[in-house]
């Protein structure tokens, strides 16, 4: 006998509805994104202020089930960075469906200092070892063009680095790796602001105006506080277009659409 208060299909359809709602109140995976990279990206000791890596700000962005571990050392190149254990430790944490930000080229060009130069070649050698040993991690590998220096040639800003900033966008084509331009993208920022006002976001300082500096400070490469939070900008609005679904997880309001 079927009792007159039981509705099969009622019932059925509450544990789908049920179900349902339980799995949407799962929380979001965790992930960690891992920068890897130069002075550019890296945290700064309190010394060096107002000099900011991109990499600092960046952290700020993202919300609670994103760990942002930034490994970016000043003066380091693709080559110094692994021949001083610095990318091991990386790899030995690493954990399926985490990514790794892979920005090199400014100190890979240091012809002069053998510790950090590699040659073309070597340089495409080595981010393919990150690639491949980011991948064997279930990692996902992104490549990121050196950011650019500030250089005009008249009303124009110069590209800064030819060489190597092609080498990553080859080695990310070749690869199937995702690619942030910040190289191309910088350079547009820099020129949209053109060469009175785009110093501004650079560590430029005037003898006695800050107290790390007393004797001021012309540096055409690092960034001070709004040139950093320019730059991670500029890779948080390349996330939402290449990586839409690391993009999800972007806090809503803290970057411009």
């Amino acid at each position: 006998m079927t009792n007159k208060y039981f509705h099969p299909t009622r019932f059925f359809t509450f544990l789908i509805i049920f179900a349902l709602m339980s799995f949407s109140f799962l929380p979001p995976k965790k992930l960690t994104i891992w920068l890897i990279g130069d002075s550019t990206m890296s945290i700064k000791e309190k010394k060096a202020y107002p000099e900011t890596g991109w990499g600092m700000p960046f952290a700020n962005f993202w919300d609670s089930s994103v760990t942002i571990d930034n490994r970016a050392k000043n003066g380091r190149s693709s080559k110094s960075f692994m021949a001083e254990n610095l990318w091991q430790p990386v790899v030995d944490n690493l954990k399926e469906g985490d990514y790794v930000f892979i920005q090199f080229g400014h100190n890979d060009e240091s012809v002069n200092k053998a510790e950090r130069y590699s040659t073309p070649e070597q340089f495409k050698d080595n981010l393919i070892k990150y690639i491949t040993e980011s991948r064997s991690k279930k990692a996902i590998p992104v490549l990121i063009t050196p950011v650019s220096r500030l250089k005009f040639e008249g009303n124009t800003a110069a590209e800064t680095h030819p060489v190597y900033a092609q080498i990553v966008r080859d080695v990310a084509k070749e690869n199937n790796v995702t690619l942030i331009d910040l190289d191309e993208k910088s350079k547009s920022l820099l020129q949209q602001l053109g060469p009175d006002k785009a110093p501004l976001l650079f560590n430029h300082l005037l003898p006695g105006e800050h107290p790390n500096y007393p004797e001021g400070k012309d540096d055409n490469t690092h960034f001070n506080e709004l040139g950093a939070r320019k730059m991670a900008e500029l890779v948080l609005a390349e996330i939402r277009t290449a990586i839409p679904e690391l993009a999800q997880k972007i806090v809503i309001g803290k970057i411009k659409k």
